[in-house]
C-alpha cells in the first residue's frame, strides 16, 4: 500500500474552507468529487478580487479596468497552454464546460465532415455529454454511431475497438477516466490506432485532469476537453483544445458580439481562432477563477497528491469489500479514486439519504451514464469519489455510516 506519510493532507485541507463546516451536526465528509470539486481560498479570493477591483468587459475597452480584465483573461489562455503542455494558446477555446466543448466539436463535424455512411466511434462507458451530441450529429447527417463494449470489470474491449475502427470512422471520442467506474482508459493506444488510419480523436478529460497532470501534446490527440469546476475552479467555465487545422475548418458555433471581424448587411466576416468560437460576453470571472485553480494545482505536490488518492482508494476498497452484502461495480486494474457500489436490499438513493444524515456526501443515481449501468443490469449505484483533500478519517466515516445504515435497515 502507498505510504500515507508522503502527502501533507491536513495542510491541504486547511486551504478549503467548506471542509471545516458541519452538516446536520456532523463533520462534513465530502465524497462527491466526481460531480464537482471544492474550491480553495485562492480561487474564492480571486473571484472576490475581480468583482471588487477589476470588474469590466474585455477586449474592446480602452480604459484601465477593461485592460486589466482583458490581460487577466488572455493570460489564463496562455497559462492553460502551459498547464496542458501545448505550444499554441490560440488553440484553446473557453466554453461553459466539457459538455459545451463536446457539443461545439460535434457541431463542427456535423457541418463540415459527417456524411451518410460515415461512423463515429465512442465507448459504452461515456458520459451522456459524449453520447447525445454524437447521436444528434448522426441523426442529422446519416452517419452511424458505433460503440466499443466494456467487460464485467469495466475495462474497454480493445480487440473490439480494433475491429470497429475502419475507413468509415470519421472520429473516435472517448472518456479518459470513467466518472462512474473510475476506469482509466488506455488513451495513448486508442489514439495511436486511430491515427494509423488518419482518424482524429477527442479525449474527454473531465475526470482525469483533477487527479493527475495531463500532457496533451504527449498524448497526441486532436481534441481535449475538461471543466473548470472539476479541477477546483468555478462552475460555468470549461476548456476546449483543438488542433488549429480542425478549428479553422469548423464554422462558428454561436454568433454575435466579439466573434466578428466585420458586420455588414451584405455579409459578415469572423475573427480568427480562438475569437471565432467565443461569442458574446464570456464568463470572465470564471476564467480568472480558473487561473487561480491552475496556480493552486501547479503549486501542489501532484505526484504526492495522486499517491495519496490511490492510497485512499486502496483503503476504501478494502474496507467496503469487507462489508457483507456490498458489491463494488468497476474493478479495472487502472482506476482513479472512484468507488461505485450496491448494497443488498437498499436502494442507492436511500444509501445517499442515510449517509447524508451522518454528514457523508456521496452521489446516488445513474451518474449520467445510463447505457453503462444498463450494461450491468442496474438503474443506479451509490458512488464515493475522492480528491487529494480527503483523508483516511473520511474513509472511516464512510464505512462506519454504511454499517450503521445496514443495522438500521436490519
Amino acid at each position: 500500500m502507498t505510504d500515507r506519510k508522503t502527502f501533507d493532507c491536513q495542510s491541504v485541507r486547511a486551504d478549503f474552507p467548506i471542509l471545516q463546516t458541519e452538516v446536520r451536526g456532523k463533520p462534513l465528509t465530502y465524497l462527491d468529487n466526481a460531480a464537482t470539486g471544492q474550491k480553495p481560498n485562492a480561487v474564492i479570493e480571486a473571484l472576490n478580487d475581480y468583482y471588487a477591483a477589476e470588474n469590466s468587459n474585455i477586449h474592446r475597452g480602452v480604459h484601465y479596468l477593461s485592460e486589466m480584465a482583458t490581460d487577466a483573461y488572455e493570460a489564463t489562455r496562455a497559462k492553460l497552454a502551459g498547464f496542458l503542455h501545448l505550444p499554441d494558446p490560440d488553440e484553446i477555446i473557453f466554453t461553459r464546460g466539457a459538455t459545451e466543448s463536446i457539443n461545439l466539436i460535434a457541431h463542427g463535424f456535423t457541418e463540415t465532415i459527417l456524411q451518410p455512411g460515415d461512423e463515429v466511434l465512442i465507448t459504452h462507458m461515456e458520459h451522456h455529454a459524449n453520447i447525445v451530441p454524437w447521436q444528434i450529429a448522426c441523426q442529422r447527417t446519416g452517419a452511424e454511431l458505433k460503440i466499443v463494449p466494456v467487460d464485467d470489470r469495466g475495462v474497454l474491449d480493445m480487440e473490439a475497438y480494433s475491429r470497429l475502427l475502419n475507413e468509415r470512422t470519421k472520429l473516435v471520442s472517448v472518456v479518459h477516466c470513467s466518472n462512474s467506474l473510475g476506469t482509466i482508459n488506455p488513451v495513448k493506444e486508442i489514439i495511436a490506432q486511430a491515427h494509423a488510419i488518419d482518424v482524429p480523436v477527442l479525449i474527454d478529460g473531465a475526470q482525469s485532469v483533477p487527479h493527475a497532470p495531463v500532457d496533451v501534446a504527449e498524448l497526441g490527440c486532436d481534441f481535449f476537453v475538461f471543466s473548470g469546476h472539476k479541477i477546483f475552479g468555478p462552475t460555468g467555465i470549461g476548456v476546449l483544445w483543438g488542433r488549429r487545422e480542425w478549428l479553422e475548418r469548423f464554422p462558428p458555433y454561436q454568433s454575435g458580439g466579439d466573434m466578428i471581424e466585420r458586420v455588414d448587411f451584405d455579409g459578415t466576416t469572423y475573427k480568427a481562432i480562438p475569437g471565432k468560437f467565443e461569442a458574446g460576453t464570456p464568463h470572465i470571472a470564471g476564467v480568472i477563477g480558473l487561473s487561480a485553480a491552475i496556480d493552486y494545482l501547479d503549486n501542489l505536490d501532484r505526484d504526492g497528491a495522486l499517491a495519496h488518492e490511490q492510497a485512499l482508494l486502496e483503503t476504501a476498497t478494502e474496507k467496503l469489500s469487507a462489508i457483507e452484502g456490498l458489491r463494488i461495480l468497476g474493478t479495472a486494474p487502472h482506476k482513479a479514486a472512484v468507488l461505485s457500489f450496491l448494497i443488498d436490499g437498499i436502494h442507492p438513493h436511500d444509501i445517499g439519504t442515510f449517509l447524508d444524515a451522518d454528514g457523508v456526501a456521496i452521489r446516488a443515481g445513474h451518474h449520467c451514464t445510463q447505457p453503462l449501468l444498463k450494461r450491468y443490469g442496474v438503474p443506479a449505484t451509490a458512488r464515493a469519489s475522492f480528491a487529494f483533500y480527503n483523508d483516511f478519517a473520511d474513509v472511516d466515516r464512510l464505512a462506519e455510516a454504511i454499517l450503521r445504515m445496514q443495522r438500521f435497515f436490519g
